[in-house]
């Protein structure tokens, strides 16, 4: 099943916090959470949130909404929220439930890609071409979504580069994003980057997806671009085309790369891209919300997850709990150092989580317009995070030391304003925590 549709544009605004927190960021750090200060649950310091999970959950919106904070380099994350497995479940969520994360995949491999330019394997303004040839001569549409046809239809002026493959720059296309032919061109090539139900949705199409990475790169290399490489923000399969140089220049599947190279030295023990069996008791549903009705898409005893996925989805594939993604932010947290674990270099972490974005490319009109992105997710403010198509969001704050998460399940993210209401919360929360150091 295809996920088209259920990737809307993030809100403009940025990912944890307004304007001048920077300052109070050394404050803030050192601030107790009362009573709470040895529990996991802090809801008594973000009272907001903790308003927001508490009247989604209690509405039946949605099953769980349950959120995860941590300061530094604390050695696990406190949370605010709750919920259930499903709305037919009894089962609480908690930090060790299993999340379809969607797009927080992409800046994991975008970290994986950071950490294969650190090697010195790779280039960061390398062509693509010299991992794959297939993409040495590129055709690219004149008309932005247009007709994919010959008058419509001019030779690539640059190169491709493993840049604009990390920042959605290379001119690539997204059958979630693409409205015209080629989204069309994409379903029946195969190029679906992601899953979402066996359940025929309306509106949703069931185009199956290629059965290899291999494959996906070498059909993906012969339909045109949507844009010139470099010129434009575009949100693409750019991260999961690099899934594909990954494996290619590690010489091994792009999944055990991930594995070896971040979840095992991160200690994501609860991160997947097909959950086993063994792990359902502790899966979430998935939910589609049509109007007012809250109908379950994906249930967690017969997920789609519980198969062996076509390839590793690297832009949309994992799944994964509230406490091993706060193991990755932690990581980046501590650019590239988690505890006594050096996953990745810090230079190549500090670089990986800046605004890597081309000098030539605009984002005018996007979703970051005046906004950077670094290595698979948005960066800005001394911020780098991304969200996911089923309502969940991410980030590290390295002006706060903060680095926080946002778990729900339901589809489209834009249903509900969860997202905007979570980081308005978030700003009052913080505002109050520095009014109570001040006094």
């Amino acid at each position: 099943m295809a996920y088209r549709n259920f990737e809307p544009a993030l809100s403009r605004r940025t990912l944890l916090s307004g304007a001048g927190y920077a300052a109070a960021g050394a404050a803030l750090t050192t601030l107790p959470f009362g009573r709470a200060a040895m529990a996991h649950d802090v809801s008594e310091a973000w009272p907001n949130i903790a308003a927001i999970a508490e009247k989604y959950v209690a509405e039946r919106k949605v099953a769980n909404l349950f959120c995860t904070f941590g300061w530094g380099q604390e050695d696990h994350p406190h949370t605010v929220g709750g919920g259930t497995l499903s709305l037919a479940d009894e089962t609480p969520v908690d930090e060790d439930s299993l999340y379809r994360i969607y797009s927080m995949t992409k800046p994991i491999t975008g970290m994986a890609t950071i950490m294969l330019i650190d090697d010195g394997k790779i280039g960061l303004d390398m062509p693509l071409y010299e991992v794959l040839p297939a993409y040495r001569e590129m055709m690219v549409q004149i008309e932005y979504d247009g007709a994919v046809t010959e008058d419509n239809l001019e030779p690539a002026k640059s190169p491709i580069t493993i840049r604009q493959l990390l920042t959605h720059t290379a001119g690539l296309g997204y059958g979630i994003v693409q409205t015209g032919p080629i989204q069309k061109v994409y379903e029946e090539q195969g190029l679906v980057p992601g899953q979402v139900s066996r359940l025929p949705i309306p509106g949703i199409g069931r185009s199956e997806a290629v059965g290899s990475l291999e494959t996906f790169a070498d059909r993906l290399a012969e339909v045109p671009l949507v844009l010139q490489p470099g010129t434009k923000w575009s949100y693409s399969v750019g991260l999961d085309l690099l899934g594909r140089v990954i494996e290619v220049v590690e010489g091994k599947p792009f999944d055990q790369v991930l594995a070896e190279r971040i979840f095992e030295p991160c200690g994501m023990t609860s991160t997947y891209f097909q959950v086993p069996e063994s792990e359902i008791g502790r899966f979430t549903t998935n939910y589609g919300v049509l109007g007012s009705n809250v109908l379950p898409i994906d249930p967690a005893a017969t997920s789609i997850y519980l198969d062996e996925p076509p390839f590793p989805f690297g832009g949309a594939g994992v799944v994964c709990s509230p406490r091993d993604y706060d193991r990755f932010l932690r990581m980046l947290l501590g650019y590239g150092k988690l505890g006594d674990t050096r996953v990745m270099g810090e230079l190549a972490t500090r670089i990986a989580v800046s605004n890597i974005l081309p000098r030539t490319a605009t984002t005018k009109g996007t979703w970051i317009e005046g906004q950077g992105f670094g290595a698979g997710g948005r960066s800005v403010n001394g911020q780098y995070g991304w969200g996911g198509a089923a309502g969940t969001l991410a980030a590290v704050d390295y002006n706060l030391g903060l680095r926080a998460g946002l778990f729900t399940q339901y589809m489209p993210s834009d249903a509900y304003p969860i997202r905007d209401e979570y980081i308005a919360a978030l700003e009052a929360d913080l505002q109050a925590m520095r009014d109570a150091k001040a006094a």
